[in-house]
């Protein structure tokens, strides 16, 4: 399993993956403290399979050729930017990925996405998302 962890800020996610059996995670941070952070814990963990990138997570989702099967959206609260990033990771994931998006409030994610769990920890609310299927070969629109 690939995973790509969006706004990775202290990696947990992708630290969590890489201990649960993922064969690799990119932790994609454009914060220089956050990004040291996330290099020395890598070092200190023997993270293997871990990439670290430094740059904007909607920049890098937009332009890498990489597919994922899991994709953590997790940016801070107050950017308000899981729309915009929901949109660029759809041509991210792997047949049959998963996004995992957590915001502040209930996230009801655009048309073309089925939410497969939703819940709320405290002030956190996650949701695990699936692109849906369409019936028309990729080709947008009624056919």
């Amino acid at each position: 399993m690939a995973c790509l962890d969006l706004f990775a800020g202290s990696g947990a996610l992708g630290f969590e993956a890489l201990s649960r059996g993922a064969v690799s995670a990119v932790m994609v941070e454009k914060d220089p403290g956050a990004l040291r952070a996330l290099r020395e814990n890598a070092q200190k963990l023997g993270a293997a399979g871990l990439t670290v990138v430094r740059g904007d997570a909607l920049e890098f989702a937009r332009e890498t050729l990489l597919r994922f099967d899991v994709v953590f959206v997790d940016p801070p609260y107050r950017l308000g930017v899981q729309a915009a990033a929901l949109a660029l990771v759809r041509g991210l994931l792997a047949a049959r990925g998963r996004v995992y998006v957590e915001s502040a409030s209930v996230f009801e994610p655009a048309r073309g996405w089925t939410i497969l769990k939703s819940s709320r920890a405290g002030n956190v609310h996650f949701h695990l998302l699936a692109g849906e299927i369409d019936d028309q070969g990729g080709i947008p629109g009624n056919v």
